[in-house]
């Protein structure tokens, strides 16, 4: 028999047992485990840091970002492995630390390429994320891309001798960054090694490697400021990086934390990532002054040689994908409208 008694008595059970629903919800937040290869100190570090925060804080600590850089949980070229067989939860992976397996977004790195706005990170991160949707995710199967960023241009950066001409590139031994600089480094008559950017100083003092190309942010970021004696500008080639997540683990969250990640990344985060970039990049130029590093420029003469040599590798790469049907001139025209 139903008494008022029993009905008080289940509808207080059962606001404690939904109390409790709410408490243990409330008790266990979701934390997603990043990865990256770069160190703490890099701005990619700082910026995932910063997205962090704003997460946890929209969601009033229910979704939370576990970072680990400095490859703690995989080398540079195991990054998106590790996001797209679940190991990981989001990552940071370098296109060019995995020659052959992303040829359209490899094409962004061919040199002297850039949208007419100019090639600042802002500019070119956001123009890449936008265009990913159409043109690149195909290449990366697996992975849920939340956005993409591209570095400022990539300067040669010695150690014993200045670049003055394009002869003094002859019989130097360079750490590249990427598939193109791996073709670019020996059509000016140096020698390509690869070298991974936390070994690149240690290497550079050893003489194992008289250069390396690097943007002047990573040059700060990996502290390579007394091991180079001397920086030539004007950049010639870009990196590539995509922020990918797992896309079960993303199924996986509530409606609404999938909405705040979708809302806090894509194109308007990859320009705000972009502004940290360029703004890293003028305090790396600042840096390796304070560290009497020398910059100079190619006077135009030996800049029109250096490009005569380089820019046919544009015409090589669009050739070589066009046979396999992929809508690059579509792509690239689009990149550099």
């Amino acid at each position: 028999m139903v008494t008022r008694r029993s009905v008080l008595l289940g509808a207080i059970s059962g606001a404690a047992i939904g109390g409790l629903g709410i408490a243990s919800a409330r008790a266990e937040p979701i934390s997603l485990k990043v990865s990256h290869y770069l160190p703490p100190n890099h701005t990619f570090h700082r910026e995932l840091t910063k997205w962090g925060e704003s997460l946890s804080e929209q969601s009033q600590g229910r979704l939370t970002l576990n970072i680990f850089p400095a490859s703690q949980l995989g080398p540079v070229n195991r990054q998106f492995d590790l996001v797209r067989n679940g190991v990981v939860d989001i990552a940071v992976g370098l296109h060019g630390a995995t020659p052959g397996r992303f040829p359209m977004t490899d094409l962004i790195s061919l040199p002297y390429l850039a949208p007419k706005a100019g090639s600042n990170s802002a500019v070119t991160s956001h123009r890449l994320t936008e265009l990913a949707p159409t043109y690149l995710f195909a290449e990366h199967p697996g992975m849920k891309i939340l956005w993409m960023a591209v570095t400022n241009p990539l300067m040669f950066h010695t150690s014993k001798r200045p670049i003055t001409k394009l002869e003094d590139f002859n019989g130097l031994r360079v750490r590249y960054a990427g598939e193109q600089f791996a073709q670019i480094i020996p059509l000016l008559g140096a020698t390509p090694l690869a070298v991974p950017p936390a070994e690149t100083a240690d290497s550079l003092s050893k003489g194992i490697i008289d250069a390396a190309t690097f943007p002047y942010e990573a040059c700060q970021s990996f502290d390579l400021g007394t091991a180079i004696k001397y920086s030539l500008e004007p950049g010639v080639s870009t990196a590539t990086f995509a922020v990918a997540m797992n896309p079960n683990k993303f199924k996986a969250l509530p409606a609404d934390l999938q909405q705040m990640i979708e809302q806090t990344t894509g194109p308007a985060m990859a320009e705000r990532f972009g502004a940290a970039f360029d703004a890293s990049e003028k305090a790396g130029r600042a840096y390796m002054l304070e560290k009497g590093v020398q910059i100079s420029q190619l006077a135009d003469a030996e800049l029109s040689r250096v490009k005569e040599i380089l820019v046919p590798l544009l015409d090589k790469a669009l050739a070589n994908l066009e046979k396999s049907g992929k809508p690059v001139k579509a792509f690239l025209d689009a990149y550099t409208a």
